[in-house]
């Protein structure tokens, strides 16, 4: 992905070159991705920059994750893939992820610079990761990495 294109201009360059290449599937996460941003700047009047695109973006892959979970436990193999590829088709304009050693380290310099002792903290550090790490690292894990060393 090219760095000076905004996110959303990327998105709407691959819509146009799915349409033309009849990549069903990529084409279909595309529309649904475009929409989700579109709802958002219809709803708040605003434009969305990168990084709300990239939380949407986010929770779009969390929500098709959790579909996932239930169409295999629905015993419907064939919905959880299609779910898959989903995922696989939004992945692709998320940035490079964070290893966990790279993570646990992020953590752990948040709390020395917050100075979080207890579970009170947790916002403090929570609030200083979220725009250092979003869509660079899954956040629930970030949370539950926080909550282990913080209790």
């Amino acid at each position: 992905m090219v760095t000076d294109v905004s996110l959303k201009d990327q998105i709407l360059a691959d819509m146009k070159t799915a349409m033309r290449e009849k990549a069903t599937s990529r084409l279909e996460s595309i529309r649904m991705l475009r929409a989700a941003i579109q709802r958002k700047e219809v709803d708040d009047r605003i434009e969305l920059n990168d990084e709300q695109v990239l939380g949407i973006l986010q929770k779009q892959i969390k929500q098709s994750q959790d579909a996932i979970k239930q169409f295999v436990q629905g015993e419907r193999p064939d919905l959880a893939e299609k779910e898959q590829a989903h995922v696989d088709n939004l992945a692709s304009y998320l940035p490079a992820q964070l290893s966990d050693d790279e993570v646990a380290l992020a953590v752990d310099a948040a709390i020395a610079k917050t100075g979080a002792a207890a579970m009170q903290d947790m916002g403090k550090v929570m609030g200083l990761l979220k725009g250092e790490l979003q869509g660079r690292a899954d956040m629930g894990k970030v949370s539950g990495l926080i909550k282990a060393k913080l209790s």
